[in-house]
């Protein structure tokens, strides 16, 4: 079983971690060591941690400690069982650390170990707490709501143990204190070249594109959308990492940012906070020919900074809120988008054809803005998967603003309820 331990410095790379025939669940815990919300809680029924950092998949979890929010101080790993073996695996299958937790008559579920930072790095620790309270009241002593389950006269099923006894409130997502992210025309960085437009393809590569609007499409605003402030757009280009500060030409409060990146690799946006440390991440992706957008806010009585890291040539181009796509009849996209709704109530269908693996995340957050200067605080969370899908989800009548995040091509319908 490798080795076992109570205490290790772990690798801050994807780790893969399983319990024996256990399903396991992630709660990622703050400094007062409780969830920041229900979002916390990575477990089968609700598989993907809205930070894409951590994820559950095939009966096991997925870690990548290096994508993890800086708020997140420990990452506690539990189950239904009354005990059992955890491993952690690195990405070439290498076991970095083990602890097993002898079985308790008196015990429903358990804490096997935890993750957490110290001195800038991350150690695996033991802990084999057992609770004669099931997972429902694991899981609430770390600050996670739930409900009542539903009694059920079938038997058992053979095999690995659900999370039954858990079920999830309404998922919502919160944004991590203090973060904040792109906004504002941004000053070229030193060799870097503004423009109208996006950037020629370098000999033999592709240009950004795919079905996702050019970022060099007509200005135009949403007629009668109020939220957000308006402004000329600006156009950045740039070549591998940089750190970009934003001046104040742009009124505080949410704006659009359109990114793309050429041919394939690593692109990355992360807002600096005060300490010039990063934030949650704008865009984190490995797409090829990536485009996307996001709405975040322009912070007040301060610059605006941010870490890009990226492997080839990118542009940005940042715009009013009004200036994002309207959702109405069908539109198709690839990667993340910010879209504007303004109908009345209506439902969403969803095709999502994954990425070039399969796989993919796709993740669907509702902000209701009427009446609104900045960005709710705890938007709906209505789509949290990690393959390709067809689904309906339920919108409230407008005006919307949908954050929809995907890894590959995607297809939205809406239709309006009489």
């Amino acid at each position: 079983m490798g080795h076992i331990t109570k205490s290790s410095w772990v690798p801050s790379v994807p780790l893969r971690v399983n319990a024996e025939g256990v399903e396991p669940a992630a709660l990622l815990l703050g400094a007062d060591g409780r969830v920041r919300g229900d979002a916390d809680m990575v477990f089968e029924g609700q598989p993907v941690h809205p930070s894409g950092a951590v994820r559950h998949e095939q009966a096991s979890l997925v870690l990548a400690l290096h994508e993890v929010e800086a708020d997140v101080e420990r990452i506690v790993i539990a189950g239904v069982a009354d005990g059992g073996a955890l491993t952690a695996l690195a990405p070439d299958g290498a076991t970095v650390a083990s602890y097993a937790v002898p079985g308790s008559p008196d015990a429903t579920a358990v804490v096997f170990a935890e993750f957490f930072r110290e001195s800038g790095g991350w150690k695996f620790g033991g802990i084999g707490k057992g609770y004669g309270s099931g997972l429902a009241g694991l899981v609430t002593e770390f600050g996670v709501e739930v409900a009542e389950a539903e009694e059920s006269s079938e038997p058992a099923a053979a095999g690995p143990v659900p999370l039954a006894g858990v079920v999830k409130m309404p998922g919502q997502a919160p944004p991590a204190d203090g973060a904040v992210v792109p906004s504002g025309p941004f000053p070229p960085a030193d060799g870097a070249v503004v423009a109208s437009g996006p950037f020629p393809p370098a000999e033999g590569a592709v240009a950004p594109g795919g079905p996702f609007p050019p970022l060099d499409r007509p200005y135009e605003l949403v007629e009668g959308w109020e939220f957000g402030p308006v402004f000329e757009p600006f156009t950045i280009l740039g070549d591998d990492d940089q750190v970009v500060t934003v001046d104040g030409r742009v009124p505080p409060g949410p704006v659009l940012v359109e990114a793309a990146h050429e041919d394939r690799g690593y692109f990355g946006v992360f807002p600096l906070d005060r300490r010039n440390k990063d934030g949650d991440y704008l865009f984190n992706t490995t797409l090829p020919d990536f485009t996307g957008s996001s709405v975040v806010p322009a912070p007040t009585g301060r610059a605006l900074r941010l870490r890009v890291r990226a492997d080839r040539r990118w542009v940005m181009r940042v715009k009013p809120v009004a200036a994002a796509r309207r959702l109405q009849g069908t539109l198709r996209g690839y990667g993340p988008e910010a879209l504007l709704y303004t109908g009345g109530v209506a439902d969403l269908q969803v095709n999502f054809e994954g990425n070039e693996d399969g796989g993919g995340y796709v993740g669907l957050w509702c902000h209701e803005v009427a009446g609104r200067t900045g960005l709710t605080d705890r938007p709906t969370l209505l789509l949290n998967r990690t393959h390709p899908l067809r689904r309906t989800v339920p919108l409230p009548a407008g005006p919307l603003l949908l954050l929809f995040k995907a890894e590959g091509p995607w297809t939205l319908t809406v239709k309006e309820l009489d």
